[in-house]
C-alpha cells in the first residue's frame, strides 16, 4: 500500500484502527487505519464502491466493524448531513419544526440560521424546498448539535455556483467558528485540492493520504484517477467527458462525476 503520511500537532479527535467490514461475503473495508484531528478539515475521495459510505457509518457508530477499534479520548458529539433527505409528503414538516428538534442556545441558533441563509425558509415545508435550500437547512440543523465532528456527504449538490462558493467559504470557517472537525465526502476537485487540509483516498483500504498537492502526485492516487477519473472542464456550452462531449451546466471547475454508492 502506498501512502503519504503527514504529522499534525493537533490532538487526535477520533481514530479507527485496523477496521475490517465484511457484508454478504464481500470485503467492504480492509484494515483501515484512519484518524481525525481536532479542528481539521478532511476530504474523503474514492471510486464508486470504495467503501466511503461504510466508513462514514463506522465513524458515526451506525455500522459495527467485524474487527478493529474506534477510539476517542472523550464522548463525542457527532452530526451528519446526508447526500439525500426525502421526508414523506404526508408529513407536515416545516423547516422551523425540523430545527426545533435540536436544542441549542438561542443566540447560537440565530447565528447559524443567518449564516446558512435559511431565515426566510423557516415557515416553508421541507418537502417543498429546492435541493440547495434543503442542503442548507440540513447543514444548519447539524450545526445546532454543536458537534465535535461534522460529517458532510456531498453537501453542495443542488446549489448554484454562487451559492456553492459561499457555502464552501462558510464550511472552511466552521472549525474556528464552532470548534468542530469536518469530514467531507466530495467529488468536487476544486474543493478537494484547494479547500481541505488533508485528502484521504479510499478504495476499500486507505490508498494514500496527506496534503492535497502531495496526494495528487502519489502513484496510488494516479492509478485510481490519473487515467480513469471522469472530469469535466467547461468550454462555452459543452464539457468533455472522457472522449465525448455533452452539454453541462456553466461550471468551469473540475469534478469527479459521482455515481451512487451502496
Amino acid at each position: 500500500m502506498s501512502a503519504v503520511l503527514e504529522t499534525s500537532i493537533k490532538p487526535t479527535l477520533i481514530e479507527l484502527q485496523h477496521i475490517h467490514v465484511r457484508i454478504d461475503e464481500r470485503d467492504i473495508l480492509k484494515d483501515v487505519d484512519f484518524s481525525i484531528h481536532e479542528k481539521e478539515i478532511i476530504t474523503l475521495i474514492g471510486p464508486n464502491g470504495a467503501g466511503k459510505s461504510t466508513l462514514i457509518k463506522v465513524l458515526l457508530g451506525i455500522v459495527k466493524p467485524n474487527s478493529g477499534k474506534v477510539i476517542s479520548n472523550k464522548p463525542l458529539k457527532l452530526a451528519y448531513v446526508p447526500q439525500k433527505f426525502n421526508p414523506s409528503h404526508s408529513l407536515p414538516l416545516r423547516v422551523k419544526d425540523l430545527l426545533d428538534l435540536e436544542k441549542c442556545n438561542a443566540q447560537i441558533k440565530a447565528e447559524i440560521i443567518k449564516d446558512t441563509g435559511i431565515a426566510k425558509l423557516e415557515n416553508s415545508k421541507v418537502q417543498q424546498l429546492s435541493g440547495g435550500e434543503r442542503q442548507r437547512v440540513l447543514l444548519a440543523r447539524a450545526l445546532l448539535r454543536q458537534p465535535d465532528l461534522l460529517v458532510l456527504d456531498e453537501p453542495m449538490q443542488g446549489l448554484d455556483i454562487q451559492s456553492e462558493a459561499e457555502l464552501y467559504d462558510y464550511v472552511r470557517s466552521l472549525p474556528e467558528r464552532y470548534g468542530c472537525s469536518i469530514l467531507m465526502v466530495s467529488h468536487d476537485l476544486q474543493w478537494v485540492m484547494q479547500g481541505t487540509e488533508r485528502v484521504v483516498c479510499l478504495n476499500k483500504h486507505i490508498c494514500c493520504s496527506g496534503l492535497p498537492e502531495r496526494v495528487q502526485q502519489d502513484p496510488a492516487y494516479q492509478a485510481l484517477f490519473g487515467n480513469q477519473r471522469v472530469l469535466y472542464q467547461h468550454h462555452h456550452d459543452h464539457c468533455a467527458h472522457g472522449d465525448t462531449a455533452t452539454t453541462c451546466q456553466h461550471d468551469s471547475r473540475p469534478h469527479i462525476h459521482p455515481e451512487p454508492e451502496a
